[in-house]
């Protein structure tokens, strides 16, 4: 690799907005095995500055709008520099900020020693508005390997208004914020040696888009170029945490006594493999840094004040307990999309762990400040974040196929995503395709609609995804249009929905030669509302007739439920017989005759649905990536020919097989004998008179009893979709997980485009998550486990519960005899009741 020419520009400072502004223009020429540490001599000689007396801080801008500047402190931020800087040179300028002369002749400055003598006086400045800073998702919900763990360490970090706890008058409180960008401290040892200014202090990450601003949670701090201690950062999110002795050792926490202090500083030492040393100790002041001469890592304490307010004085309200504070303290409880967490239980756990009594209001909108820092933010800001989030998800899975349709102002219409995995794994499944459509239940609403098929296992296997308006005849024709153009179209295709009038519209105009069959269990609501007084004739006959293979049996059945419920024939015919039976179906429907796929899909996401648009897409990557991996280790740990469901229902009826006769006509015709009736199997045709055979591609009952009599091998006449190989490749491809937001690289078209929530009418009221019945759906009733009645659970119970009978003998007087009176004037008393 050649010498690398770069641009510099000094002489000019950052601003509050993150700006480089004023300054000159240089160019320097690097060496291909330049070094960070060399790169600043370089620079220093430069400049004529000497890096002992004046701090300089090395930057680079990226372009990205929540991080605009990003810091070269060592090696490998000095290799990413350079990397930006072969791609295009131009773009990528060195800025250097030299800042003021802080240490002379090896004395602490006069803004220093004022500094640590009246550390007791500091004070914190707060914002204007704390919701300058839009919200931003929990770094602890994205995988830890595509971290990096020096993001925005050169930051500027605003400072948090913070009104400190009442604790004793022995505690101990870490110390007040360090300045962002320079803080200098001596470098001298015990002794007289002369001391040195300290290098930068790393300022902890900073987290954009986040309802709360930021602060410096710790003063645990590594030199950022290397040359300390250590090369990383140890810090811990939050400053509510439950850390005890064993915690980290974090800005503002609060600490009983200097012993317990100084024993969490000797564990994190340990623990942190590095050194310290007392630089400075008081009874009410102590301040420890790294022996090692050129790490900036230092913890100053302080023994807070006690209070003097009267001991009566009861304030009406805890001015602490703002909604964001609460956010804060319970938000770890909501990391799951799927808790209960109710404002009640909030204001519980408040009273609990703080002694702190909060409103309803105050509960609810800290939840929801916890909400909007775990999902990705409002959901506005979630639309924002959308496009973003797309191109990241593209970059990380190469093939993947995303769609994202707006209208005019940039508003949200459509979403379609298919998984690379997904498009390839559809080619080793059964060629049946159910689909449906479910409620999103957020603010802006929606409807997502899903396309599922089986695998070899027999388990869901999902294939594409979308995010409409509603469910009507434009939004169903755009996604199976998307559907058609990604997976393409095979001869034998089936689609299965329910009697949706738009879905029948969209499937005859995109897929017209596929067959499309309709689920049998809506089918049969529909039959019970129309005719409600045969519901109990319907559900024993219609199921049968519907699962049947044979077409005998089914006329048979099918007279029979007609002879039962008189006018469902006319109904049924008009439907169409083809569509809802499994004997008449022109195509092979295989075992595949209810949307339960689809269904059990929309379950498994039912508080998903709940999240906002870019959350929600990002926790269905996250089930789908969890479920590929599974069934992908499951596959290539199995040993047998057949997938581990196929082989249990091939035992099965080999059991059944044992039962039966055979009898051999020629060497490819067999009649078999099960029980009052002959089935007649041919081999050379691979069909038995059941038809369950030619209809799954299994072998049935009939054809594994000719299979114990002859040569035939059972796992020969198996289709291939329910081998293991099939099974293994359907989940070869793997979904990757997407980096956190941090290090997204977004080119500057797709960061500037600000993509808009859709308009929706406002509806009057709570929102609905709960889902309409279809007609004729019975939902379940639920079962108290305290009192075992219906119609109620646990929480809401309040039935008296009867004593054991062995509790009413313990009981004392429960069967003593009641007292007779013997006093007159207890008799009297008596006679007047």
């Amino acid at each position: 690799m050649s010498d690398l020419a770069i641009c510099l520009r000094v002489g000019g400072k950052i601003n509050e907005s993150l700006n480089y502004v004023g300054g000159d223009y240089e160019m320097l020429l690097l060496k291909k095995n330049v070094t960070y540490g060399g790169l600043r001599k370089m620079i220093a000689k430069l400049l004529n500055v000497d890096e002992s007396v004046r701090k300089m801080e090395l930057n680079f801008e990226t372009g990205v709008p929540f991080k605009p500047l990003y810091g070269v402190t060592d090696d490998r931020t000095l290799e990413l520099y350079m990397h930006h800087v072969r791609q295009e040179s131009t773009k990528y300028l060195l800025l250097v900020t030299v800042g003021e002369e802080s240490v002379t002749h090896g004395k602490v400055s006069d803004k220093a020693k004022t500094e640590d003598q009246n550390l007791s006086d500091s004070y914190i400045p707060g914002l204007d508005s704390i919701n300058e800073v839009p919200n931003m998702a929990n770094s602890s919900n994205v995988a830890e390997d595509h971290v990096l763990p020096e993001l925005f360490s050169n930051s500027y970090v605003n400072e948090m208004p913070m009104e400190m706890p009442c604790p004793a008058d022995s505690q101990f409180v870490s110390p007040t914020p360090i300045p962002s960008f320079v803080d200098v401290l001596p470098n001298a040892s015990e002794g007289n040696e002369q001391g040195t200014a300290a290098e930068d202090v790393c300022t902890t990450p900073v987290e954009p888009y986040q309802n709360v601003p930021p602060i410096p949670i710790s003063v645990v701090e590594v030199d950022v170029e290397g040359s300390g201690c250590g090369d990383q950062t140890c810090v811990e999110e939050g400053i509510y945490g439950e850390g005890g002795i064993l915690g980290e050792i974090e800005e503002h926490r609060i600490f009983r006594s200097k012993r317990e202090l100084m024993t969490c500083l000797s564990i994190t030492s340990m623990r942190e493999k590095f050194q310290y040393k007392v630089f400075k100790s008081k009874p009410t002041f102590v301040v420890v840094r790294c022996v090692h001469t050129s790490c900036s890592w230092r913890v100053r304490a302080k023994k807070l004040k006690k209070h003097t307010c009267p001991t009566d004085f009861k304030p009406v309200r805890r001015r602490q307990a703002k909604s964001w504070v609460v956010g804060e303290c319970v938000k770890r409880k909501l990391i799951n999309p799927g808790r209960v967490y109710r404002p009640r239980d909030v204001m519980d756990d408040m009273k609990r762990k703080f002694g702190v009594d909060i409103s309803y209001s105050v509960a609810w909108r800290g939840r929801e400040c916890a909400y909007d820092n775990l999902r990705l933010g409002t959901p506005e800001q979630s639309y924002k974040l959308l496009p973003g989030y797309l191109h990241m998800f593209m970059a990380t899975n190469p093939g993947s196929v995303v769609n994202l349709e707006v209208t005019d102002g940039n508003k949200f219409q459509y979403l379609f995503i298919a998984f690379a995995a997904s498009i390839h794994g559809f080619s080793y499944c059964r060629p049946v395709i159910s689909i449906d459509a479910t409620h999103l239940k957020g603010k802006y609403r929606g409807v997502l609609f899903t396309a599922v098929c089986h695998d070899a296992n027999q388990q869901i296997f999902p294939l594409a995804f979308g995010v409409g308006d509603s469910e009507n005849d434009a939004s169903w024709s755009w996604f199976l249009g998307r559907v058609k153009s990604v997976f393409g179209v095979n001869p034998a295709l089936v689609i299965v929905s329910d009697r949706h009038r738009s879905i029948n519209n969209a499937v005859q105009e995109v897929f017209p030669q596929a067959f499309h069959g309709i689920c049998m269990y809506h089918l049969l609501n529909n039959l019970k509302t129309k005719f409600r007084n045969k519901t109990k004739e319907l559900e024993q006959h219609y199921i049968r007739t519907a699962k049947t293979y044979n077409l005998q049996d089914f006329h048979v059945l099918f007279y029979t439920l007609c002879s039962a419920v008189p006018g469902v024939k006319e109904y049924l015919e008009a439907v169409g017989l083809d569509r809802w039976t499994r004997s008449h179906a022109p195509s092979r429907r295989y075992n595949i005759m209810t949307t339960n796929i689809s269904e059990s899909l929309n379950a498994v996401l039912v508080k998903v649905r709940e999240l906002p648009i870019t959350a929600f897409v990002n926790e269905i990557r996250l089930l789908c990536q969890k479920w590929f991996h599974e069934r992908r280790t499951k596959a290539a740990g199995c040993t047998t020919m057949m997938s581990k469901d196929i082989e249990t229902k091939l035992e099965e009826r080999k059991d059944r097989a044992q039962a039966m006769g055979v009898i051999c006509a020629d060497q490819y015709t067999f009649d078999v004998v099960d029980g009052e009736r002959n089935y007649c199997v041919d081999m050379a045709l691979w069909t038995c008179t059941c038809r369950k055979f030619q209809l799954d591609q299994l072998p049935c009952d009939h054809v594994l009893a000719v299979v114990r009599k002859t040569p035939y091998q059972a796992y020969d006449l198996c289709s291939l979709y329910y081998t293991r190989e099939f099974w293994h490749e359907t989940y070869r491809g793997v979904i990757s997980p997407i980096p956190h937001i941090s290090s997204w690289t977004i080119p500057q078209q797709i960061s500037e485009f600000e993509l808009q929530p859709p308009d929706v009418r406002t509806v009057a009221g709570r929102r609905r998550k709960r889902r309409l019945p279809s007609i004729g759906e019975e939902l379940p009733t639920p079962k108290c486990s305290r009192c075992k009645e219906r119609g109620h659970n646990r929480a809401t119970c309040q039935n008296p519960i009867a004593l054991h009978p062995s509790d009413e003998a313990e009981c004392p007087g429960s069967n003593l005899p009641t007292r007779q009176p013997t006093h007159p004037s207890d008799q009297q008393s008596m006679q007047q009741l």
